[in-house]
């Protein structure tokens, strides 16, 4: 499911956007801390930031700039300040369009999935997933880490895609027999045990140490 971050301080409009995101499979959450945006855009880790422009603290230009210095993530920006400066500026700063305020909810739709089909859907491949410096590639079932390309197995790849959707978080062990259960072969607790202890090798190897972790008695997670 692709996240959507809203940074917009009227509530009004933030909920608006956020139903109607939901209302097309889209999990939303807007900012509620304006004096750091960096620190919920780190924790949601979004597929897509809609961003206006007159914020409290910081504006939305400083904090396009600040997402641009660590992400490539689309950035869509509503504002009523829509006159051709701020239009340019908003461009120049790292966004990707612009949508004037107030915008028609079938328009801002279409400009939202156009932009997550350009950014992640690659024939039938899924977003590309990235954390300490190890990227994920659906394409090829592969991690790679400082420039070493990790090959991975097919339950491998799965059990690695769980984890890194949701880094940062503990995956029960019940979930990933249950990913696992979508491919074409049975997994038992042992098998995904023998699974994980081959895998957890694989990035150490490399120098990518503690990438995934053991919570006994819960489940898995990546490391921070």
């Amino acid at each position: 499911m692709y996240r959507i971050l809203i940074a917009e301080d009227d509530l009004g409009i933030g909920d608006a956007v956020r139903s109607l995101a939901e209302k097309w499979g889209l999990q939303a959450r807007y900012v509620k801390n304006f004096r750091d945006v960096m620190e919920e855009f780190n924790d949601f880790d979004p597929h897509l930031v809609l961003l206006d422009i007159t914020l409290p603290f910081f504006n939305g230009y400083h904090w396009c700039n600040e997402i641009r210095k660590i992400s490539k993530v689309p950035i869509l920006f509503l504002s009523s300040a829509s006159d051709n400066m701020n239009m340019v500026m908003a461009m120049n700063m790292g966004g990707d369009d612009f949508i004037p305020k107030p915008f028609d909810q079938s328009i801002l739709i279409a400009k939202i999935q156009a932009m997550l089909r350009r950014s992640y859907d690659f024939g039938t491949a899924s977003p590309v997933l990235e954390h300490r410096g190890a990227v994920l590639s659906t394409g090829d079932n592969a991690l790679t880490y400082n420039g070493q390309k990790l090959e991975l197995t097919k339950n491998e790849y799965r059990i690695v895609l769980a984890l890194m959707e949701e880094k940062g978080k503990v995956v029960s062990r019940e979930k990933l027999m249950e990913r696992l259960w979508d491919s074409d072969s049975f997994v038992d607790e042992n098998t995904l045990t023998v699974n994980v202890n081959r895998l957890r090798k694989k990035p150490d190897g490399v120098g990518l140490t503690g990438f995934i972790q053991t919570k006994v008695g819960t489940g898995y997670m990546i490391g921070a």
